[in-house]
C-alpha cells in the first residue's frame, strides 16, 4: 500500500542508495492551481463588469431608442396633422385658384371690352377736335373774310394750334403745319394801329357837342320883355306880346361868311348827330380795313366841320388837326388766304371718315 503512488504524484526513480524519493507536500499543488484561479476569478469578473456594462449601454441605448421612437411618433403624428392640414389647404388653394381663374378669364374679357371702348373713345375724340378745329379755323376765316379782323383771325389761328400742340398726335402733323402757315402769313401783314384810329374818332364824337358852330344854333329861352305891369289893362299888355313876337321873326347878325347857312335849333342838332354817325361810320371802317369807306367819311366829316362849326376857335381847330391826321393814316391791307388750313382740316376730316367706313 505504501509502494503505491498517487495517481497525480509521478513515480520518481529509486536513488542509487536504494531508498524511495519523498513525495512533494500538498501546498505546493495549491500553488500551482491559485494562479489559474485567480486568472479564471479575474476573468469571470471582468465578463460580469462587461455585461453590467454592456447591460448599461443597452439600457442606455433602449432609452435613447425608446425617447426617439416617441420623439418620432410625435412627430408622425404632427406629420400627419400637418398633412391634413396641407390637403386642406392644398384643397382650399385649388379652390382659390379656380377662382382666380375664373376671374382672370372675367378680367381678361373685360380688358378687350375696355380695349375696344378705348378705341372707340379714342376715336370719337379724334373726331370731336377736328371738328373743334374746324370750327375754329371756320371763324377765323370769317373774321378776315367779313370782318376783315386779321386780329381776331390770328388769334382764332393760335387757339387752333395750341389745341393741337396740347393734344399731340402725329396724325395731325400735317394740319398743324397748314395752321403754321396761315399764321405766318397775318403775321407779316403790316402793323395798323387800330386801337388808335378808334380812339381818335371816338374822341372827336365826344368833343362835337361842344363844338361852336359859325351860326348861333341856340334860341334864348327868356327874351329881355319888360315885365308886366300890375296896373297895365289888357291892350297894352296884347299889344307888347304882338311886338314881342314881331321882333322874333326877325334875327340880326354880324356874318363874316356871306356862305354860312343859318341853321335853326333843330337842324343844329341834326347836324351833329350826323356828324357823329360818320364818325362812327369811319371806326366801323377802321375795323374793316375799308381804306374808300374810312376815306370818304372822313373826307365829309372835314367838309361839315369846314361849312357849318368855327374853325377858329380852339376846339374847332383840334378836331380839324384830329381829322387831318386820320385822313392821312391808311388803314388798308392786302389780307391774306387762310383758307388752306380750313381746307385741309376738312380734306383730313372726309379721309378719316371714309377710312372709318
Amino acid at each position: 500500500m505504501n509502494n503505491e503512488t498517487s495517481p497525480e504524484a509521478p513515480a520518481n526513480p529509486q536513488s542509487d542508495n536504494g531508498t524511495a524519493s519523498a513525495q512533494p507536500p500538498s501546498g505546493v499543488a495549491w500553488r500551482r492551481v491559485e494562479p489559474a484561479l485567480a486568472t479564471a476569478v479575474v476573468a469571470l469578473v471582468l465578463l460580469g463588469w462587461q455585461w453590467f456594462d454592456t447591460r448599461q449601454q443597452f439600457n442606455a441605448v433602449e432609452q435613447t431608442v425608446g425617447k426617439k421612437l416617441g420623439e418620432f411618433d410625435t412627430r408622425n403624428k404632427e406629420s400627419a396633422i400637418n398633412s391634413a392640414q396641407a390637403r386642406e389647404d392644398m384643397k382650399q388653394a385649388l379652390v382659390k385658384v379656380g377662382l382666380l381663374e375664373q376671374k382672370l378669364a372675367e378680367s381678361q374679357g373685360q380688358q378687350v371690352a375696355l380695349e375696344a371702348m378705348y378705341q372707340e373713345l379714342s376715336r370719337n375724340r379724334d373726331e370731336w377736335v377736328l371738328a373743334e378745329i374746324e370750327q375754329i379755323l371756320l371763324t377765323a376765316s370769317q373774321q378776315l373774310q367779313l370782318a376783315g379782323d386779321a386780329k381776331a383771325a390770328l388769334i382764332a389761328l393760335q387757339t387752333a394750334d395750341s389745341r393741337l400742340q396740347r393734344y399731340d398726335k402725329p396724325l395731325f402733323i400735317p394740319l398743324r403745319k397748314a395752321v403754321n402757315q396761315d399764321i405766318q402769313r397775318l403775321q407779316a401783314l403790316p402793323l395798323v394801329d387800330v386801337a388808335g384810329y378808334t380812339l381818335k374818332l371816338d374822341g372827336l364824337v365826344a368833343a362835337l357837342d361842344d363844338l361852336p358852330l359859325l351860326v348861333g344854333e341856340e334860341i334864348a329861352e327868356e327874351r329881355s320883355t319888360p315885365k308886366a305891369r300890375p296896373d297895365d289893362n289888357p291892350w297894352t299888355k296884347l299889344s307888347r306880346e304882338i311886338w314881342q313876337d314881331m321882333k322874333q321873326l326877325v334875327r340880326i347878325q354880324n356874318m363874316e361868311n356871306p356862305q354860312a347857312p343859318l341853321l335853326p335849333p333843330t337842324q343844329a342838332y341834326f347836324l351833329r348827330e350826323n356828324l357823329k354817325l360818320r364818325l362812327l361810320s369811319a371806326r366801323l371802317a377802321v375795323l374793316r380795313h375799308d381804306e374808300s369807306g374810312y376815306k370818304s367819311d372822313l373826307k365829309t366829316a372835314e367838309e361839315w366841320l369846314r361849312r357849318y362849326f368855327d374853325l377858329k376857335s380852339k376846339a374847332g381847330k383840334t378836331a380839324l388837326t384830329s381829322l387831318k391826321q386820320l385822313a392821312s393814316s391808311s388803314v388798308a391791307i392786302e389780307l391774306p388766304d387762310i383758307s388752306a388750313s380750313l381746307n385741309a382740316a376738312r380734306s383730313f376730316k372726309l379721309t378719316r371718315d371714309k377710312g372709318g367706313r
